[in-house]
């Protein structure tokens, strides 16, 4: 697996201190902010995010 280089500015230092939890380090962090983005992304999914605009259900009437 390759390396992933992220260097994280004041605010990201921030937001990776407030979500650590005990005995985490910051790469914990990330993994776990990861897998909630893969989540989100799988329930887009579901809800049909991921289809063109054009694209949809007709109308009610």
């Amino acid at each position: 697996m390759a390396d992933i280089a992220f260097r994280a500015n004041a605010e990201d230092e921030r937001i990776i201190r407030a979500a650590l939890r005990e005995g985490e380090r910051p790469s914990d962090v990330l993994r776990r902010a990861l897998r909630l983005l893969q989540r989100d992304m799988w329930h887009d999914r579901l809800r049909g995010g991921s289809r063109p605009a054009a694209e949809g259900l007709p109308e009610e009437r």
